[in-house]
């Protein structure tokens, strides 16, 4: 948590030809924005170019960056938004930088590709890492000492954080909002980009898989009607039904598509939603069992520490805490599901 006198955390953002404008303007969007209504200090922030003159980026507009490389001197916290093309050596001049930020202290963060530029600087070995499903196999051929995590949205090392593909890196941002300013201050802060505090799930369920457009249709129709009553029970039976699929059928159509069972499906989208209701503080917890669709109170304790790695009561302490800022909630893990028809 930061004082009101502390000195304001720097954040600067690297920029460069064939600019990423979608996980630049993500990184702009949260920390370049003035925000008095959260009475905290919040970031400065700045923009150094990787090179020299005006930089070209997708859209076909142009960024003309208003620092040099110097600027990552004093920089509390570095994100590299994605990187031009991941095969394409970063200049050594920025992983020299890179590097020197780091071996000071510095808070070092990617998104999407923008983790080839950390590796090339020699700061990932012997981290865990993420970067884009489309990437992952190949960053780990090339750098060998760097343990990639494919499936993760973000991860948090401590001084280096990575995200995934450009969506993600909203995910990681936030996260970062939280660790420096805690839970009520991020919250606000995705409420105003109207987007969940913490997103539940992996990579796994964005990598394209095939699907019968008519069965995409109905599993869509039949996901959003169980977010809207994950308070039921439910079975494979009753489910088929609903979707006007065969039981097999729906089995193979639901993991083509989210990439995890019924069951697991359903228990992620109940913690999450527990989650909410802890965060917010307005549901009793003991009633949050039942709004979830859990069923009893040992199931939604036993489902909620598998995959928030705390329990309900300890993850609602965080959140009305401000002063435990430190210890943001894990990446969600699958959990396994019955074999049984009833899901719950």
């Amino acid at each position: 948590m930061k004082s009101q006198n502390a000195k304001p955390h720097l954040v600067v953002a690297v920029a460069y030809d064939r600019l990423c404008t979608f996980e630049f303007g993500c990184v702009v969007e949260l920390f370049a924005l003035q925000r008095p209504e959260l009475g905290v200090q919040w970031y400065d922030f700045a923009v150094c170019s990787a090179e020299r003159g005006k930089l070209r980026a997708a859209g076909g507009v142009t960024v003309a960056a208003p620092h040099s490389l110097r600027i990552l001197d004093r920089a509390d916290t570095i994100v590299i938004p994605g990187w031009r093309d991941a095969d394409e050596p970063p200049p050594p001049a920025l992983t020299r930088k890179i590097r020197e930020a780091y071996e000071r202290g510095a808070r070092i963060c990617s998104i999407c590709s923008g983790v080839f530029v950390l590796a090339a600087a020699g700061i990932l070995d012997g981290k865990t890492v993420t970067t884009h499903w489309r990437y992952s196999q190949r960053l780990g051929e090339r750098f060998p000492t760097v343990n990639v995590q494919p499936n993760a949205l973000y991860v948090d090392q401590g001084q280096v954080v990575t995200s995934a593909g450009s969506a993600a890196g909203l995910d990681m941002l936030i996260h970062l909002v939280r660790r420096d300013y805690g839970p009520k201050v991020a919250n606000q802060v995705a409420q105003r980009l109207v987007i969940p505090p913490h997103r539940d799930g992996d990579q796994a369920q964005y990598v394209p898989r095939p699907v019968v457009e008519e069965d995409a249709s109905r599993l869509a129709r039949l996901l959003d009607w169980l977010r809207a009553h994950l308070d039921s029970q439910h079975s494979i039976t009753s489910l088929s039904k609903r979707a006007s699929m065969s039981p097999r059928t729906l089995l193979r159509r639901f993991q083509e598509s989210t990439g995890l069972a019924p069951g697991e499906w359903l228990v992620r989208e109940r913690v999450a939603l527990a989650r909410e209701m802890l965060e917010s503080g307005k549901v009793p917890i003991g009633r949050i069992s039942e709004r979830a669709g859990f069923g009893s109170q040992e199931s939604f304790r036993r489902h909620f520490r598998l995959r928030v790695g705390v329990s309900p009561a300890d993850y609602q302490r965080r959140f009305s805490a401000r002063s435990s800022p430190k210890h943001p909630a894990p990446p969600s893990q699958s959990t396994p599901s019955s074999a049984s028809d009833r899901l719950r």
